[in-house]
This record gives C-alpha cells, sequence and structure tokens, in this order.
C-alpha cells in the first residue's frame, strides 16, 4: 500500500520529517519496506534552466542545424540546435551541461558538452516529449516572453516533489489501509508528545442544490450489505481532472482516468471508504437493487470479460439486470463515460466474507474489494459520500439532486469493555502511565466511558475491526508505546534443560553448518505446490480456494521445491548445485492431515568442478551415504541399518536407513536416497546426474539419544587389514554385508570398507563383484604372526 508523505501532512501537521514518519510507522507495525521521492515530472527537470535565445544563426556545415548563444542567466551557452522552430529572442528551455534528461519515451540521457559537425554545443534546447512534458516533438518549447533567465524549470513548471511510503499492511489492520488510517496512528504515535490532531476536510456545507433526480434503493439481502448511502448529481460534465488531482492519484500509483472516477478513487485513499459511480442513465426505473442473483447468470465486466457469476454473488442491480458485482468491480454497461450527464454515487460497508468469496470465484483483485474483504468503517460511508459529492461539483460540476439514501437496518454497535491497567503492566512486563495510556487510546479513536482509575470503561469503534477483546487493547497500546520501549531487566535467570535431549532447532543447526561447509546452499521455497507434481498420490492435500493453478497443493515432497529451484538455476549456467531445503510436507488420510519435519539435500552437476588437470568428480550415491551418516552423528544415532531404496522419482539402485526401536521392535525409516528418475530429471531441465537425499527430522528428533564421551588411549597394537573380493547376487547390498560381519565377529572387527564395484564382463547376469576390506584388531595382544 502506497501513502503519501504530502498527503499525510494536509490530514495531520505532525511537523515530522519523511524519515521520521518511516522509523514510527516502522516501529508501530505499519512496516515501510520502502521510501522512494516521487516527482510529478520524472527528474524533477534537476539541470534544467529558463533561457533566452540572444542570437540564432545557421550552421555552417550543416543545412538543418542553427548555432545559437542562449543566455542562462550567469553565462551564455553557445548551442547546436535542430528545431526547426528556433529563433532569436525566444525565452525557451535549456538543459545545461551534466543535466539527465527523461523523456517520454527511451531511455535517459546525459547532456555532455560536445562538437557537433565542428561547432562547440554547450547543453541542449528541449522540445517537450526529451524532457517528460508531453509527446509533441514538433519543435522546441517557447514560453512566456516575461520570464527572466536564469530561473529554475522545476520552478517555472512546479514540479511536485513528494515522499512515498510503501507499507506492507498486516490483513489485520484494515482500519489503516488509507491516509486517514495512518494518520490516526501518527496521532497516537504523538499522543504525549504534542497536540498533533486528525482534521479531515469539512462537510458542513453539503446540501441538495434540488430533488430532481430521485433514486429509489433496496437492500434485498441485508446480511450481505450492512449500510447502503447514495446520493445523484445531476449536470456533471466528464473531462479530464486537474492537474493537482492527477499528480496526486500519480503518486501512489494511480491512473488517472476522468474526474468523476478520480474523485472516487482519491476518496478511498483518503479515508478507505470505497465509492462507485453509475451513470444515472443505465438505472432502469430509477431503482438500484441490492441482491443475489441466485442463477447462474452472464455479466460483462469493465474490463470487456463476460464472467459467469454463481449466483451467490452480491449485486448492485436495476430494475431488469446486473450492473456491478458489489465491492468488486462495475459492469461495462453502467458506469461513467464520456456521454454521462448524470450520476448516481454509491458508497456502502459489505459483508467481507461475501466480497472476499465473489473475489476469489472470479480471480478479481481490486482496490475496492482489498478494502471490504478485511472489513470497512459502517460509520463512515454518509462522510465518504458528502466529501465526494462536494468535489465533483468543484471539479465536475453539476447539481446534488437528490436526498442522501441511507439503509442502515442494523447499526453496527462499538464494542463496550473493560480495561485493567494491572493486566496492561502484567503482560508488558513495566508500568506504563495511566495518563499515556489513556492518551494513546483517545488518539486511535478508542473512547473513554468512565475512568474508575485503576480501569476504565471503553468503547471500540466499528473501524477497529481486529479489536474485540481486553488483550487486543494492550496490543494496541504496545505497539504504539514501542515494543523497543520494554526495558530490558540487568539480570537474566534461565534454567539449564537436564534432559540428555538436544533441542530440534540446535540439531538444525548444527546441520546446516555441516552442510554449508560442504559448499552447500540453503533454499526457502513455498509450501504451496502444483497438483501436477503428485498424481501419482492418493493424500494429497488441496486447497479449497487456492490462489492460482500453480499453487493449489501442500507439498507432500520436498524434492519438487528443490528440483524447481535446481531448475530456475541450470537454465542460467548455473549448473553444479549442491542444494538443501528444512521444511514440512503435509498428507491426508480419512480422519486427520498430517505435517512432517523433512530436511531435503539436492545434488546435481560436478561435485568438483573441472580444474586446470582436466579432472572434475561427479555425485554419486556414495557421497549421499557420506552426508547421511554425518549427520546421523549429529542427532547421535548410530544402530541404523542400510537397505534397498525404490521411490517413485527415485531410480532402483537407492539406499534407506531403518532404525528399530529396542521396546516395541518397531522399524521407522529415517533417511532414504537415490539417483533422481531421469525422466522427472528432464521435466525441470536437469541433463546432468542428480542425486537427493531425504533426513525424516521427526524420526530423528524423537528418537535421538546422548551418548557420553570417553577418552580411549590410542591402541598399542596395529590394526590389521584383509581384502576379501566377492561374487553376489546384485539383490544383496554393502549394509547386508555390514550387518553379517559385525554379526559373526563382535570381538576383533572393527571397521569394514567398500572399495570396488563391478558389473559387465565375465561377471555372470544378475551378478556383481563386491571388493572389501575388513580390519580387525586387539587391544590386548598382537595377532600380526599369527595370521589373525
Amino acid at each position: 500500500m502506497k501513502i503519501s508523505y504530502k498527503w499525510l501532512s494536509k490530514l495531520i501537521d505532525s511537523g515530522c520529517s519523511a524519515a521520521s514518519i518511516s522509523k514510527m510507522l516502522t516501529e508501530c507495525g505499519l512496516e515501510v519496506e520502502s521510501m522512494e521521492t516521487h516527482e510529478s515530472i520524472k527528474g524533477g527537470l534537476a539541470g534544467l534552466v529558463i533561457g533566452r535565445v540572444e542570437t540564432c544563426e545557421k550552421h555552417p556545415n550543416a543545412d538543418k542545424l542553427s548555432l545559437t548563444a542562449v543566455n542562462v542567466g550567469d553565462k551564455i551557452l553557445k548551442i547546436v540546435c535542430g528545431a526547426p522552430n528556433v529563433a532569436a529572442g525566444q525565452t525557451v528551455v535549456v538543459a545545461t551541461e551534466g543535466a539527465t534528461l527523461y523523456p517520454s519515451t527511451g531511455e535517459p540521457f546525459v547532456i555532455k558538452k560536445s562538437k557537433i559537425r565542428g561547432e562547440v554545443s554547450e547543453g541542449m534546447i528541449c522540445a517537450e516529449d526529451e524532457i517528460g512534458l508531453g509527446t509533441s516533438h514538433q519543435g522546441i518549447i517557447v514560453i512566456d516572453e516575461a520570464i527572466a533567465p536564469g530561473m529554475n524549470a522545476a520552478d517555472y513548471f512546479k514540479v511536485e516533489t513528494d515522499v512515498i511510503f510503501e507499507i506492507g499492511l498486516t490483513p489485520n489492520r484494515a482500519d489503516a489501509a488509507s491516509h486517514y488510517g495512518v494518520a490516526r496512528d501518527i496521532q497516537a504515535l504523538l499522543s504525549n508528545s504534542s497536540q498533533a490532531k486528525v482534521k479531515l476536510p469539512e462537510v458542513i456545507n453539503f446540501f441538495p442544490d434540488d430533488r430532481s433526480l430521485p433514486i429509489e434503493v433496496e437492500v434485498v439481502h441485508t446480511d450481505d450489505c450492512l449500510r447502503y448511502s447514495g446520493i445523484s448529481i445531476s449536470n456533471v460534465k466528464i473531462g479530464t481532472s486537474p492537474a493537482w488531482l492527477q499528480q496526486t492519484l500519480q503518486s501512489i500509483g494511480v491512473k488517472s482516468i476522468n474526474n468523476i472516477v478520480d474523485v472516487t478513487n482519491y476518496i478511498l485513499h483518503e479515508v478507505g471508504q470505497p465509492l462507485h459511480a453509475f451513470d444515472a442513465a443505465a438505472i432502469k426505473g430509477n431503482k438500484v437493487i441490492v441482491k443475489r442473483l441466485n442463477t447462474p447468470t452472464k455479466f460483462i465486466t469493465l474490463d470487456g470479460i463476460e464472467r459467469t457469476l454463481s449466483g451467490n454473488e452480491l449485486m448492485i442491480c436495476n430494475q431488469t439486470e446486473p450492473m456491478c458485482i458489489a465491492g468488486i468491480f462495475g459492469g461495462i454497461n453502467s458506469g461513467v463515460s464520456e456521454s454521462t450527464t448524470s450520476i448516481f454515487l454509491e458508497s456502502a460497508c459489505f459483508n467481507p466474507v461475501t466480497i472476499r468469496k465473489g473475489a476469489k470465484t472470479h480471480g478479481l483483485k481490486t482496490d475496492a474489494s482489498f478494502r471490504f474483504e478485511r472489513g470497512t468503517d459502517p460509520e463512515i460511508t454518509l462522510y465518504a459520500l458528502q466529501r465526494a459529492a462536494m468535489m465533483i461539483k468543484d471539479i465536475a460540476g453539476g447539481n446534488i439532486s437528490s436526498d442522501i439514501i441511507d439503509i442502515y437496518p442494523t447499526p453496527v454497535e462499538p464494542v463496550v469493555m473493560h480495561f485493567s491497567f494491572a493486566q496492561l503492566e502484567k503482560m508488558a512486563g513495566y508500568k506504563i502511565e495511566n495518563t499515556t495510556v489513556k492518551n494513546i487510546l483517545i488518539g486511535l479513536g478508542i473512547s473513554i466511558i468512565d475512568d474508575y482509575h485503576e480501569s476504565l470503561k471503553i468503547s471500540i469503534p466499528a473501524y477497529k475491526v481486529d479489536v474485540r477483546r481486553e488483550i487486543d487493547v494492550i496490543e494496541e497500546v504496545l505497539r504504539i508505546t514501542g515494543y523497543n520501549a520494554i526495558p530490558l531487566p540487568k539480570q537474566f535467570s534461565f534454567a539449564l534443560d537436564s534432559g540428555n535431549r538436544q533441542s530440534p532447532y540446535v540439531n538444525a543447526i548444527a546441520t546446516a553448518q555441516v552442510l554449508a561447509s560442504s559448499g552447500f546452499n540453503e533454499t526457502l521455497s513455498n509450501s504451496l505446490s502444483k497438483e501436477s507434481y503428485f498424481e501419482t498420490y492418493t493424500d494429497t492435500v488441496k486447497l479449497i480456494n487456492p490462489l492460482s493453478s500453480e499453487l493449489n497443493t501442500l507439498r507432500a515432497e520436498i524434492i519438487f521445491s528443490l528440483l524447481e529451484c535446481a531448475q530456475y538455476n541450470t537454465n542460467r549456467q548455473q549448473g553444479d548445485l549442491k542444494l538443501f531445503e528444512f521444511g514440512y510436507t503435509y498428507r491426508k488420510s480419512e480422519k486427520q492431515y498430517s505435517e512432517s519435519s523433512v530436511l531435503g539435500i539436492l545434488c546435481t552437476g560436478n561435485r568438483i568442478p573441472e580444474n586446470r588437470k582436466g579432472h572434475y568428480i561427479n555425485h554419486d550415491l556414495f557421497y549421499l551415504k557420506a552426508l547421511a551418516e554425518n549427520i546421523f552423528n549429529i542427532y547421535k544415532v548410530s544402530s541404523y541399518k542400510e537397505t534397498e531404496y525404490k521411490g517413485d522419482y527415485l531410480t532402483g539402485d537407492g539406499i534407506a536407513y531403518i532404525l528399530k526401536d529396542r521396546k516395541t521392535k518397531s522399524e521407522t525409516t529415517i533417511a532414504f536416497g537415490g539417483k533422481v528418475n531421469k525422466a522427472i530429471a528432464k521435466k525441470f531441465d536437469l541433463v546432468a546426474d542428480t542425486y537427493y537425499l531425504q533426513i525424516n527430522l521427526d524420526a530423528l528428533n524423537s528418537i535421538q539419544v546422548s551418548e557420553d564421551f570417553r577418552i580411549a588411549p590410542i591402541p598399542r597394537f596395529p590394526e590389521v587389514r584383509r581384502d576379501l573380493s566377492m561374487i553376489l547376487d546384485t539383490g544383496v547390498t554393502y549394509g547386508q554385508i555390514q550387518q553379517l560381519a559385525f554379526e559373526t565377529e563382535r570381538t576383533f572387527l572393527k571397521r569394514v570398507n567398500l572399495f570396488d564395484v563391478y558389473k559387465g564382463d565375465k561377471i555372470p547376469e544378475g551378478k556383481k563383484s563386491y571388493a572389501m576390506s575388513f580390519f580387525l584388531a586387539d587391544v590386548e595382544k598382537n595377532h600380526a604372526r599369527s595370521g589373525h
């Protein structure tokens, strides 16, 4: 949401700089994500001055160029000019050396002293399209001769400069979705240090000019429309808005359309109340009906798209047809056009749920729906209507030709509650003076009904849609005083955990450090994913109202998030990748949903890039095994077994790590990995072999044990190595051999190592060759001579 510093200053005279306001807003929860200078003319015409052409002669070396001497106040500049209308005695706009010009089309460019066809040129006499004032390139700008040379062009053209705040508005802060709402927060922030008060423009001079255009209003579905107000204005003249209005809207990124629509947009951003102007001629039967259609209906919106209404949307209709999707988007046949002479102006408060569902159904996001979905203030509809009507009269002429129609069957009552100073101190952890608290509440628009010294009876205005409990009021007070103001104690007390387990957070940090030191980069991706990734899964969690088809399912596997990241980098010539991500996966059963914490690790390309010797090393399954075992060491897990693994997206020679519970004898897969199926890798543009390892963090965190550190002396006797080459069935795994070896020899066998695997020539079909080393040692005596 964009907020103008100048606009804010019209509502509240804070006396604070833009930088101070930015800091204040961020600290109170309205985070200023960026702060940019905005100029009504891009570049602010910096370096441009008014000059007078003293002499103008034909260029000796070019038929279409002129040599001019231009007085710019403090000196005479020699300028070569190609404009056909340049002449001596003219007052012109001159870009001096070093000025940056921002043309209406094309890229900015800098004016430099140069030679043109052999003649020195020390600047440029400008046309309007060359400095962003318009699109004409017929000739240079010629202005009033009475203007003295040397005047800054920015002053002559009255360039407006503003500071624009980009505020990351959270969904609960519907009350701050306008300049008025932000100004209220500033008022509360300054409540104890200044008398700055929010002042909205007066509407006391509002009155009907006549009653020549009465329009009847009927609200059928009052649950969907809490309040509906309207008024007729006749004899308006549709045209362009005055420059100040265009510039104000442009500064916050709103395009000027015409004077009527611009006024409604201005009011929306000023006080947060959306308005809609109907062409009165389109209101058949002179009656507006607010209702649901209850049957599917074709409807063409302002963007020219024909949409099929489900029948559940709230519509603004005339006696024969719908004119507008209430609170979301107008219809193509009822909006204001150049031929409009009379309008019906609507100001309403709609049910947020109804608007949210309608906007989601049709994929529409407008400034109006943004506010209605979060909840607007039903008490400001009349003020916004009167303010807009008065502005339209000033800007577009016309007469207010009806009394205000105001249908408000069930007024929204303010929430009344008791607020305890003691409870505030308990939650804040320190004492905030009662006077300070009361000033803050009043600054936020919260009324104090009674003051009982130890507590207050307060009334919460309707626009504070997120304040309904005492704890919400405490939060309001604390965000205004500032969480940074909470004092830190001089001494901190904490209890040491006497348990044997490390926290999952500590383990995750240690794991990330190990991976980062091995050259891995951590990724962070959205838990929402594409449904197409999980077509073979029957237990995926799908969203009822997805944001898009690209984000319509909670991911059942984290591998696809990593593959997307790898694809993005590979397509940008970064093919040697080592990625990891901590995240959650989601599944559903008949009765419940489950969330699992996992670590995904993906490797593709070269593990060691090609070097000056021409050597490089690819990733393989053994690299994944090394990673897995290093991570198991962090979690102090060692008594696992290895088995072959086949997954939906891995080839058949993968590996899984199984841990058996000593008490229940149940087995849990704590990790699995292998080479990514080539067909899947190809979908993500990955040509190189890609390997994936997934760690079950929930399992590791639940079974990790603490091991005592033991110090042992260096062995007195050397170990003995024995190599063995074996022909085995392809189904036999290294893990099985390793387990069998340690079960067979429990005393002397210390280590087992596989150093060669071979399949192919001279090896029978269905067989493979394993070359393994067995390391044996005895701490009591030397067995080297006995051949142990």
